[in-house]
């Protein structure tokens, strides 16, 4: 389902009967609420029904007793050009994540595309082409940021000005180019911070030919925004050094599906120890090698909560309102003036869970019985996860 951004607008819209309401925030995970009222695609009141004004709704869904979640954030994504990955032949796979859950998509760089330029002109190009594309077109109403250049040996503080100027808000993976020594990345990493361009360094072994290891100190010395996969993307570092980077940077530490999950449960734990569990955020890192992973990020809630032993209520922050403070999204917390994209989710048929928790607790997967972005459903129950137990009603408001 291609969407353009001059799609309808969802008018006011009331989401009743929830049964569990999951914030994005750590401070407040579940909230004391069972409705939310939307106008025009953002959030107008979050309470109790009796609470609320519910008069003239042009939408009612009434979710009779499931979950509500911000609409989870892939913090870690390589698109091309549309729903097409070419490392994979591919097409639909920005669709069928939306199946799983996910609402918003941050490329770390376009770096898939064939025959991709790395001459400044040619790689500021691509980047500025990749953002007003996806800015315009949303694959099934996914909101895709895009436009990530890598950085390329010669490029100097008016390249980024100009970047910046022209839209682009994120810089490719460090390390995935020809610049790739501590020093070097640490000054396009500043020049970028300082035009409000955020950054992201690849961490671990070579991914992709070019690319090469990025070690914990060459990932200290860059010092970009989000220490990409530190578990690596595929191959992780030691331990020990993951352990470092959670220790000695301040910066956001991402975890992925397509990383080594031993490093990724005990990154968890560390971050939590440690007392930084508002730095960790979610991603897949996908498409790559191993394919593309439309539930990577349910998956990756499933693994934390039960093999890390992350309360699933924040494990699900860590997808939703930690990456949106990240990246500086307007979405991913449940709070008035945010957009109103919303996973609505519960346990899967049959699972040995009492309820969704639960269940994410064992380690299963939850169904998604609908997706909603900017107040207007994209989906209904989802075509890739376990059917929901329960699945919201849609009807006309009254």
């Amino acid at each position: 389902m291609a969407v353009e951004t001059t799609a309808e607008r969802s008018g006011k819209v009331v989401i009743r009967n929830i049964g569990l309401l999951l914030s994005g925030d750590l401070a407040r995970p579940i909230l004391d609420a069972d409705t939310i009222v939307v106008d025009d695609g953002r959030i107008a009141a979050v309470g109790r029904a009796a609470d609320c004004d519910l008069a003239g709704a042009r939408t009612v869904i009434d979710c009779q007793g499931t979950a509500v979640a911000p609409g989870l954030i892939d913090s870690h994504v390589h698109p091309v050009f549309g729903d097409w990955t070419p490392r994979q032949n591919q097409l639909g796979w920005i669709d069928s994540t939306l199946n799983g859950g996910v609402t918003t998509m941050i490329s770390a760089g376009e770096v898939h595309l064939p025959g991709r330029p790395k001459d400044i002109v040619g790689l500021k190009a691509l980047a500025v082409t990749a953002q007003r594309a996806f800015q315009n077109f949303r694959p099934g109403g996914v909101k895709v940021i895009a436009g990530a250049p890598v950085l390329e040996r010669g490029m100097v503080e008016s390249d980024f000005r100009e970047l910046a100027a022209a839209g682009v808000s994120l810089l490719g993976e460090v390390g995935l180019g020809s610049v790739k020594a501590g020093a070097e990345a640490a000054q396009m990493v500043a020049w970028a911070r300082k035009y409000g361009i955020r950054s992201t360094i690849h961490t671990g072994g070579p991914s992709i030919p070019g690319s090469g290891l990025i070690d914990k100190d060459v990932v200290l010395e860059a010092d970009a925004d989000v220490i990409g996969h530190i578990n690596g993307g595929h191959t992780a570092l030691p331990y020990e050094h993951v352990c470092a980077l959670c220790e000695q940077s301040k910066r956001a530490i991402e975890l992925v599906h397509n990383g080594n999950e031993r490093i990724a449960v005990l990154a968890a734990r560390h971050a939590r120890e440690l007392g930084c569990a508002h730095r960790v955020i979610l991603g897949t890192d996908g498409p790559a090698g191993s394919g593309v992973q439309p539930l990577g990020i349910l998956r990756m809630l499933a693994l934390l909560a039960s093999l890390a032993e992350v309360p699933p209520e924040e494990a699900v922050c860590y997808a939703t309102g930690n990456t949106a403070r990240v990246r500086g999204l307007d979405s991913g917390l449940v709070e008035v003036g945010r957009a109103a994209d919303f996973v609505f989710l519960d346990r899967a048929q049959e699972s040995a869970g009492r309820d969704l928790l639960d269940s994410l607790r064992l380690g299963d997967i939850p169904g998604v019985g609908m997706v909603m972005i900017d107040g207007i459903v994209r989906c209904g129950r989802s075509r890739n996860t376990p059917p929901a137990t329960r699945i919201p009603a849609v009807a006309p408001g009254t």
